[in-house]
C-alpha cells in the first residue's frame, strides 16, 4: 500500500510539474520575443532563466534536486563540452553552467516555430543528420566560428538519449569535431535518466548529480580520443549511477529505468 501510494503521489507531482512546465515555456517564448531583434545575448538570458525555472519547479514541486560537482574544471573560454545524454533535463539544465553555451542541434528543431526561432537568434549549431559528409564540413565552420568567439560547443557524443545503464554507444562525430578543431574537450558524466527517465512522464524526487571531469587537452588522435573520452565519461557515470540507485532505494521510490537495462 505504501508503495501503491508513493506512485500516485509521483505521479500526481509529475503532471503538475509538467503542467507547470509547458506554462512557464510558453510564458518564456513570449517574453522573448523582443530578443529576436537583439544579439544573441539577450536570447541566451532569457533561456538561462528559463533552465533556472524549471530547475527551481522541479525541487518545490517534484522534490528533485540538482548538484554540479566539479565546476572548478570547467576552463575558461572557447571550450568543447561532451556530455553524457539519458534524460531531457540535460538540454536546459547545462545551459546554467556555461557563459555562452552553443548546443548542436539537429536542424528541424530550427523549423519549430518560436523555439526554432529563437535556436537560430542564438546562434546554435544546426546539423542536418541527412547530408552525410557535407554535414560534417558545415559543422567544421560553423564550430570554428564559434570556438573563435569563445564560445562553449555542447554536444551529446551519442547523439540521442540513452536510458540510465544502458550500453553506451559513441559515435565519431565527437572526435571528428575535436581533431579538427583542436579544442579542449570537458567530458561530462551525469545521471539524470534515474530520475527523469526519456519516455516517460514520472519525475522522481532525489538529486540528480553532474560531473564535470578532467578536461583532455588537444593533440590526440581520434581513435585516442574517443577511447579516452568513453571511459573518462562512462566510469563517472556508472559511479553516479549507481549512487542514485542508492538513494532511490533509501527512499522508498521505484527505479523504473531497471527493466530497460535487464
Amino acid at each position: 500500500m505504501r508503495y501503491d501510494g508513493l506512485i500516485v503521489q509521483v505521479l500526481a507531482r509529475s503532471i503538475a510539474f509538467s503542467v507547470l512546465f509547458f506554462l512557464a515555456l510558453v510564458a518564456y517564448c513570449v517574453v522573448a520575443i523582443p530578443t529576436l531583434a537583439m544579439p544573441r545575448h539577450g536570447i541566451l538570458k532569457v533561456a538561462r532563466w528559463w533552465s533556472q525555472t524549471n530547475l527551481w519547479l522541479l525541487e518545490k514541486v517534484c522534490g528533485l534536486r540538482c548538484q554540479f560537482r566539479g565546476v572548478e574544471k570547467i576552463p575558461q573560454g572557447p571550450l568543447l563540452v561532451a556530455s553524457k545524454h539519458q534524460s531531457a533535463w540535460e538540454t536546459f539544465a547545462l545551459v546554467t553552467q556555461f557563459p555562452d553555451p552553443a548546443f548542436i542541434a539537429k536542424r528541424e528543431l530550427f523549423w519549430l516555430p518560436f523555439f526554432g526561432w529563437y535556436l537560430w537568434r542564438a546562434e546554435m549549431i544546426s546539423v542536418d543528420r541527412s547530408a552525410g559528409a557535407q554535414a560534417l564540413r558545415t559543422l567544421n565552420v560553423d564550430a570554428r566560428a564559434a570556438l573563435a568567439e569563445g564560445r562553449q560547443i555542447l554536444i551529446f557524443p551519442e547523439g540521442t538519449r540513452r536510458p540510465a545503464g544502458a550500453e553506451p554507444r559513441y559515435k565519431y562525430g565527437v572526435a571528428h569535431l575535436y581533431e579538427e578543431t583542436q579544442a579542449v574537450c570537458l567530458p561530462v558524466a551525469l545521471n539524470s535518466g534515474l530520475y527523469w527517465p526519456r519516455r516517460s512522464l514520472l519525475r522522481m524526487p532525489g538529486t540528480i548529480i553532474v560531473e564535470f571531469l578532467d578536461p583532455i587537452p588537444p593533440g590526440l588522435d581520434r581513435e585516442t580520443f574517443l577511447f579516452k573520452l568513453r571511459d573518462s565519461i562512462e566510469d563517472a557515470t556508472a559511479r553516479l549511477v549507481a549512487q542514485g540507485r542508492r538513494e532511490l532505494k533509501a527512499k522508498g521510490v521505484p527505479d523504473v529505468t531497471m527493466p530497460a537495462v535487464r
